[in-house]
């Protein structure tokens, strides 16, 4: 099997391919397992020729231009490879094309950095605003909620819920191109419940961090909870842009409550899903990412949260006793540290297990999980996911305070302000239990 060429193709230019793409090239051989072997070079050929594959394209930073011209040229000749999209705050593409292209490609183009499977991105998923003592957060006589701040929910949408009424600002879906807001999968609204909801429709009793802090929903996984590199890396540039055009009401926070399992790159820079949260952060935007849900085991922080950078939040169990530390716990299944990287994560806990939050009628979690339902209006869920975006409005009430802070200096206040527990593992409790009350600057 070492003849065939599509694997001398991989040992070749391995140090160009991550790993998931160099396994699903290889993955293109198992049918030959009950193919008779005069057969082989004829089904390889075809394979080549016809099978289309979807990955990121890294350029060395300063060949952008030259290298997507170069990739145009070469896929002018080829009716199934294309680009589609481009991603220039951090030199990628995402395309489509053939192995006999990839290796033409690998082998003529001298620009391209690194070639990434645009592998899957999922939601991830398994009485928190007292938990975290974010009621009622009062500077210079102002009762904090997050109002002039807004909030960006990558996810799988938000439905226009009562609880966020004149609140969603925009809207984009990189899925099914619609452009009202709606939320198939329900997850999205949960979350965006999590950060911003003023409990409207509970009397006041489910309510927000942040319950006046405007929402903006980037729908960039389907119905079932999943998406691609592809589609969260247009959302979070989207985002970049946004602000670019927007100074005047720019987006001051990313909530991102998906991911997907760390893959060794060498460092965690090379990661692609990385680098576009990095570059947001940079440009002054507030990311808060789940750590993930693959707890207890050490090592299991997913991608983004991996990112040295932004502020990666883990799910504290608060045992439904919010007027008590004492018994407060991890959540089992928050994901701990070090990173495949060795780096200690993540960075904070916030409440994650039972959280009540919105409801998206007819979603594909409402129809899932009817048992969850609280009434007719609200849910129930558990997971980093839901300690995400927490932290996120914890964050609008930060930057309600004081707008000139970047986006470094509110992960030290929220570090700081956090409540520890002594002698405890930084990769399991990161730097404590977020308290709202602590971390806003007084």
């Amino acid at each position: 099997m070492f003849g065939f060429s599509m694997i001398q193709m991989v040992r070749s230019h391995s140090h160009k391919l991550d790993k998931s793409l160099r396994e699903q090239v290889l993955n293109l051989y198992k049918p030959f397992k009950w193919t008779p072997c005069f057969m082989h070079n004829l089904f390889e050929g075809m394979i080549k020729k016809h099978k289309k594959m979807s990955v990121i394209i890294e350029f060395e930073k300063p060949y952008f231009e030259e290298g997507c011209h170069d990739v145009n040229h070469l896929f002018a000749s080829n009716a199934r490879c294309s680009i589609r999209n481009e991603f220039r705050s951090i030199s990628c593409c995402s395309v489509d094309l053939t192995p006999s292209v990839l290796e033409e490609m690998l082998e003529s183009c001298n620009k391209v950095k690194k070639v990434y499977f645009n592998r899957e991105i999922k939601a991830l998923l398994d009485t928190a605003v007292p938990s975290a003592n974010a009621h009622h957060v009062v500077r210079d006589g102002t009762e904090l909620s997050g109002r002039g701040k807004s909030i960006a929910i990558i996810d799988t949408g938000i439905y226009p819920h009562n609880d966020l009424s004149g609140r969603i600002t925009a809207f984009v879906d990189f899925i099914n191109q619609e452009s009202e807001p709606y939320d198939d999968n329900g997850h999205g609204t949960h979350c965006a419940g999590d950060a911003a909801g003023d409990g409207s429709a509970s009397s006041g009793q489910y309510v927000s961090p942040a319950p006046e802090a405007n929402l903006i929903g980037v729908k960039v996984l389907n119905k079932m909870g999943s998406g691609s590199l592809e589609t969260v890396m247009q959302g979070v540039e989207w985002c970049i842009d946004f602000n670019a055009n927007n100074p005047d009401q720019p987006i001051d926070i990313i909530s991102m409550s998906l991911g997907s399992p760390a893959q060794q790159f060498g460092t965690e820079d090379d990661d692609p899903m990385v680098q576009i949260v990095e570059r947001a952060w940079q440009d002054g935007i507030v990311v808060c990412v789940a750590a993930g849900n693959e707890g207890p085991d050490s090592r299991t922080i997913a991608s983004p949260g991996i990112s040295d950078q932004v502020i990666t939040v883990g799910a504290l169990d608060d045992r439904n006793t919010p007027e008590s530390r004492s018994d407060d716990e991890v959540a089992s299944f928050s994901s701990r540290g070090p990173t495949i990287y060795g780096k200690t994560k993540p960075d904070i806990l916030a409440p994650g297990v039972d959280i009540v939050s919105l409801r998206s009628p007819g979603s594909y979690l409402d129809k899932l999980q009817r048992q969850n339902r609280v009434g007719s209006d609200y849910f129930v869920l558990s997971g980093t996911s839901m300690a995400t975006p927490i932290c996120a409005g914890v964050v609008a009430l930060i930057l309600q305070q004081n707008p000139e802070l970047t986006p470094q200096q509110v992960k030290e206040l929220l570090k700081n302000g956090a409540d520890m527990w002594r002698n405890r593992d930084p990769n399991v409790y990161g730097a404590g239990y977020l308290n709202a009350d602590s971390s806003v600057p007084r």
